[in-house]
């Protein structure tokens, strides 16, 4: 091949390359960076797909497809157990798209990022404080959600982990012999959590705060309503014991 047709062929395929760098190359539309963020996430690969869902939205119009990409973020970070980065999401699609038909599995989605959180009665609190107030949220806004028996379970075991905290901190006291504190705070849980089923327990140890305080008086009524309420409470034989050792 000559020198001059040797040029005229390089140039012409630095001019192909040219065009091609100018064309959207395939797989780059939202539509299929969407898809492609569906396929990693059922693999498995979460941050992966979130940076897919990501470039979705960059000078996306659609409104439709900006939410989809927004829950679907949202939805690889609670996967990953990410579960204070999933919150933030669920949060940032209640806020942008308030009315959207997912909107209630968007907040029911961020009770149980809270509810994820919990770990033992010993430690902070704050996530079952969180997952409670959603949780109610949720069953005002949607009470006829196909969520609402799952919730409503959800809520009721984070009271109880609510009242196991008062509880712990009551018997603390009454280990450190702060007998007024401690009485102060089960009756203060007695009233907060009326139905709960552990009020057993609470009850023994209200009544031996008031037993071990001086209050006998106290101390037998409320050793007294465990038995007549509990009957077959694990906490009877001690109440007994309490009751018989405080005439």
């Amino acid at each position: 091949m000559s020198l001059r047709n040797i040029f005229f062929s390089s140039l012409f395929i630095l001019v192909l390359a040219g065009c091609a760098t100018t064309t959207t190359p395939r797989g780059t539309t939202p539509e299929a960076l969407f898809q492609e963020g569906e396929d990693l996430y059922a693999g498995k690969h979460y941050e992966d797909a979130i940076v897919r869902w990501k470039k979705v939205k960059e000078g996306v119009t659609a409104p439709d497809l900006v939410a989809q990409a927004d829950l679907k973020i949202a939805d690889a970070q609670f996967a990953d157990k990410n579960f204070i980065e999933a919150a933030a999401e669920y949060e940032n699609f209640r806020k942008l798209h308030p009315n959207h038909e997912q909107a209630p599995y968007a907040l029911y989605k961020l009770g149980l990022c809270y509810y994820n959180q919990i770990t033992g009665i010993d430690t902070e609190q704050t996530p079952v404080k969180n997952a409670v107030t959603m949780f109610e949220t949720f069953l005002k806004q949607y009470p006829s959600s196909e969520f609402v028996a799952e919730v409503r379970a959800k809520l009721e075991d984070c009271r109880v982990k609510q009242l196991q905290y008062e509880i712990y901190v009551g018997k603390f006291y009454l280990r450190t012999k702060h007998y007024q504190a401690a009485i102060k705070r089960l009756e203060e849980a007695l009233v907060q959590y009326p139905e709960a089923k552990i009020n057993d327990e609470t009850l023994l140890y209200l009544g031996e705060a008031y037993l071990w305080s001086g209050n006998k008086e106290k101390g037998r009524e409320v050793l007294n309503r465990l038995l007549g309420d509990y009957g077959t409470s694990k906490y009877v034989a001690e109440a007994k014991k309490q009751l018989a050792k405080y005439p």
